[in-house]
């Protein structure tokens, strides 16, 4: 289970790199206005928030990416305390999201199942 944890957690990562490119690289893109609802006028106006908030996501996509390697290189305590810090990070942010907007549940459901699947594998294998 534990493999599978990190599996789901690496593919949280890589879907958190790829937000990280639709905010703070292509935010004025049509691509990234139809994807997150925006119009031209939005985007001037937002465009710091998405910058800064693309940041967040590839940091924490940093992290679980380290914690993978680390647990692979041998260090599992490092490795596994940096996934589930990162994966339940995002997971967390898609549960504030869900809340706090539920006209956007699909978008939390689309960017917190991977990483919850992960931190539950996780605490699965961690246990057995």
């Amino acid at each position: 289970m534990t493999i599978l944890g990190l599996v789901f957690a690496g593919l949280a990562a890589a879907l958190h790199v790829f937000i990280f490119y639709m905010e703070s690289i292509a935010w004025a893109s049509p691509r990234a206005m139809a994807t997150f609802g925006t119009t031209e006028a939005d985007v001037e106006v937002t465009k710091p928030l998405a910058f800064n908030q693309g940041f967040y996501n590839l940091f924490l996509a940093l992290a679980v990416a380290i914690g993978i390697i680390a647990y692979v290189a041998g260090a599992p305590v490092v490795g596994l305390t940096l996934v589930f810090t990162g994966a339940g990070s995002m997971a967390a942010a898609a549960l504030v999201l869900a809340l706090s907007s539920p006209s956007l549940i699909a978008s939390a459901l689309k960017q917190g199942t991977l990483p919850l699947l992960g931190v539950i594998c996780l605490l699965i294998g961690v246990m057995i």
